[in-house]
């Protein structure tokens, strides 16, 4: 029996991992984001959806439940959505929840970076603030400043380093739309998709 695939995306904030997602969401596969989770307990909450107010989230979860909570509070729903389809994970964060996702999904993870250098991403990401508001909260405008904040929280606090060079494969996406989804094209083959 032939089983569905499950490809996480991981990478720094503006590299394009919404782009890649919405790609495969529009080839057939089933979606969930790994950081839902803190949106979810933000709204419940009743606060707004800040950086401010989701790092502090951020670390109870992962306080109360280890450095792969977000894998570990993410399976059932990717089991679910495994029963469906071919998935796509969008946001994997740190080292562990990379080892917890590769130990009990195996061959079926692939897991994808997606890299734009630093200065390409902040300047996309201050973009975003001259675009209409984000209402799903996935492609949310930061400042630069907001940005290398997070990146260097992210890489020294939760590991986020580790997933990135450890990714199946790598799309560098430097130039257009059609040249980043040319490259994830490429990809799914070499995948077997």
């Amino acid at each position: 029996m032939k089983l569905n695939k499950f490809i996480a995306l991981v990478g720094m904030t503006g590299s394009g991992k919404s782009v890649i997602a919405d790609e495969l969401i529009r080839k057939g596969y089933e979606f969930f984001r790994f950081g839902q989770i803190t949106l979810d307990i933000v709204k419940e909450r009743g606060i707004p959806p800040t950086e401010e107010n989701e790092k502090p989230i951020r670390e109870e979860v992962r306080k109360k439940h280890g450095m792969g909570a977000y894998a570990i509070l993410n399976i059932p729903k990717i089991d679910a959505l495994l029963q469906k389809g071919n998935v796509v994970g969008d946001g994997l964060y740190s080292w562990s929840e990379y080892k917890i996702l590769k130990d009990k999904y195996g061959t079926q993870l692939t897991v994808i970076a997606i890299y734009a250098p630093p200065k390409l991403r902040y300047k996309r990401l201050t973009e975003r603030m001259l675009k209409k508001s984000d209402t799903d909260l996935r492609n949310r405008p930061v400042t630069k400043e907001q940005a290398i904040k997070r990146d260097f929280a992210e890489i020294e606090n939760i590991e986020k380093g580790g997933p990135i060079a450890m990714a199946d494969y790598t799309i560098i996406n430097t130039r257009t739309v059609d040249e980043l989804l040319a490259q994830l094209d490429k990809t799914l083959k070499e995948i077997g998709e």
